[in-house]
């Protein structure tokens, strides 16, 4: 909550204190009613927001003491300064208010610092050059925090930014006429840890995947695999021209014949087709979510694009755009007018033979996922090829009377797979692509699930697999459950000696490598925020190598079992503590944590 200039909200923190300075509560100084009120409304809020409050209120009080002119203040906004020696939080609040002024920002700096008031949090306030005011937190509140991390144990890092809202993500969705192939996991793994995240973040998720069983390519894999069933039962059949010609197509062909028999032969062709064409995208999807589970990858819905045109979303859609004036006829095809919401060119929706393009059906789509479902936002992560598609469906969500910022799309960019310097490009298996069944079957679902997390979706990525198979240092994955492992091994230790350490006094813990690990315990709250905000998930990995190098660090330089009880229990907690936080980011990116390696 901002608070400028002289407007108080019922209820809030300058309300509480302008009432309880006015009506004399006590012999309570301003200053004392004002710390009071905001340790009470300030504990309810993730730390660094905390210290934006309190920031922006002192630059409030300095508004109105004079020392600031009154204007709207801008957004006080908390970041990590790059180097320890400058605290643990910084603002460059008064940069922003000296190009609003042309005041000197020291001096702004200076006088906002004045009226910050002290909490349990903060240690000291430092006004640095160019005009920055930077925030060092108390070694008392710190420490503390152990017991807190202990308290929240699993649920650890959640936080309560959604309220509920519902969000959908819909991800992988690759048309059932083939097996997934490796490029395909990266887009399962980034949608699974995202529905992770923006669950622990209090929002409503809904995981969908979106099959294709309707249009060309459908059609495509059904007369395909007619003609390899009847080739397997020994009759001539020519492959169609768009036909599908993967080892695996001679498979499914071959198990369909082993069951059925001759069951199809005798059908005319089209009923044969189509039936056949069924129990073939059935078994294809069946194998989908197979592979997919493998990887821990579950959905809760798998939506049908046939059922758009059967009940009738298709149709409802397509005349809401009418009428909307969004929808023409020109050169014998019906077009979406793209250009008058901004875009280069309209788009064909239905083509002049009356066959709808895979654009119209995922109009439906959306039509179905805003305006039916009433989804609050939608998050679509969608392959390389699919970057020219996202413009224009976001002006469709405008013309459905949706703000076009509901609709987020992630593109995931292409997967090089290599072994050591060599590029990996077919299967050794199929003969054709490298399947993700293969990659699990290889090297492991964890290590598939840190890898493709491993880069930002935008970026290409290679999937090193001798490096993925390592037991060692260099492999981030054994890195990160190594420290894991060893943190689990000194607990069970403790527990082998009779320690208990319930009642350990955590004020104890002073050095700086105790303080470091702490600190960086504390940041995956933030981190969760920082992902739901920028749709990110490959932050968690940075963070879970971050944390387990800082454990290893501490590890080495304070000995956690001594024969100094008091300070081995105030220890044990601390690395008690290390072990929710790390298990739990592990648990987020969907990884094990493994008690021994």
């Amino acid at each position: 909550m901002s608070i400028q200039k002289n407007h108080y909200f019922k209820g809030s923190f300058l309300y509480q204190f302008r009432l309880c300075y006015n009506s004399g509560v006590g012999k309570r100084t301003e200053r004392e009613i004002y710390n009071i009120t905001a340790r009470n409304e300030l504990g309810r809020l993730m730390l660094k927001h905390k210290l934006a409050e309190l920031l922006t209120r002192a630059a409030t009080e300095a508004q109105k003491s004079g020392k600031l002119p009154p204007i709207t203040l801008p957004e006080a906004i908390m970041e990590r300064p790059q180097k320890p020696e400058h605290g643990d939080y910084a603002s460059s609040l008064p940069l922003k208010l000296a190009r609003v002024t042309g005041s000197n920002p020291l001096a702004i700096a200076s006088d906002i610092a004045g009226f910050i008031a002290r909490t349990a949090e903060i240690e000291r306030v430092v006004v640095a050059p160019p005009g920055f005011i930077n925030f060092t937190l108390s070694a008392d509140w710190l420490t503390g925090q152990v017991n807190s991390i202990l308290e929240a144990g699993e649920s650890y890092g959640s936080i309560e930014v959604g309220h509920d809202k519902r969000v959908q993500i819909e991800f992988v969705s690759v048309n059932p006429t083939g097996p997934l192939h490796v490029g395909h996991g990266r887009g399962a793994i980034l949608g699974s840890t995202l529905s992770n995240a923006f669950t622990a973040a209090g929002y409503q998720v809904e995981k969908e995947y979106y099959i294709n069983d309707a249009g060309n390519q459908i059609d495509a894999f059904r007369r395909s695999l007619y003609a390899r069933y009847q080739q397997r039962l020994g009759n001539e059949a020519e492959m169609p021209e768009d036909g599908y010609f993967g080892q695996y197509m001679i498979d499914l062909a071959g198990e369909i014949a082993d069951q059925k028999g001759d069951e199809f032969l005798g059908l005319p062709e089209a009923e044969a087709i189509d039936k056949l064409g069924q129990v073939g995208l059935e078994k294809m999807i069946g194998q989908i979510k197979a592979d997919l589970e493998m990887m821990g990858v579950t959905f809760d819905v798998w939506f049908s694009e046939r059922s758009l045109h059967k009940n009738g979303q298709y149709d409802d859609v397509m005349a809401f755009l009418k009428q909307g004036g969004h929808i023409s006829e020109k050169e014998g095809a019906t077009w979406f007018i793209s250009t008058a919401l901004g875009e280069d060119k309209d788009n064909v929706v239905i083509r002049s033979d009356g066959s709808p393009t895979y654009f119209a059906t995922d109009i439906a789509y959306h039509y179905d996922k805003f305006l039916k479902r009433k989804f609050d936002t939608v998050i679509n992560i969608w392959g390389a090829d699919h970057m020219g598609h996202v413009s224009r469906m976001k002006a469709v969500v405008g013309a459905l009377g949706i703000d076009p910022e509901q609709l987020k799309v992630i593109i995931s960019q292409m997967v090089t797979l290599r072994r050591g310097g060599e590029i990996v490009r077919i299967s050794k298996r199929s003969g054709d692509i490298v399947t993700l069944r293969e990659l699990v079957d290889e090297v492991g679902t964890d290590v598939c699930r840190f890898f493709f997390l491993s880069r930002s979706a935008d970026s290409q990525m290679d999937f090193d697999l001798e490096l993925a198979k390592k037991q060692s240092a260099d492999n981030p994955v054994y890195y990160v459950q190594y420290a894991h492992a060893r943190i689990a091994s000194i607990l069970s230790l403790a527990q082998e000696k009779g320690i208990d350490y319930g009642d350990g006094d955590t004020s104890l813990l002073t050095t700086e490598p105790e303080l470091t690990l702490i600190r960086k315990m504390l940041l995956l709250p933030e981190l969760m925020e920082t992902i739901v905000t920028t749709l990110e998930p490959h932050h968690l990995t940075y963070y879970a190598q971050d944390l387990a190098a800082v454990f290893h660090s501490f590890y080495k330089q304070c000995r956690v079992v001594s024969e100094n009880e008091a300070l081995t229990r105030a220890r044990l907690k601390l690395v008690e503590a290390a072990k929710t936080v790390l298990s739990r980011t592990l648990h987020l990116m969907g990884m094990t944590a493994p008690e021994r390696m």
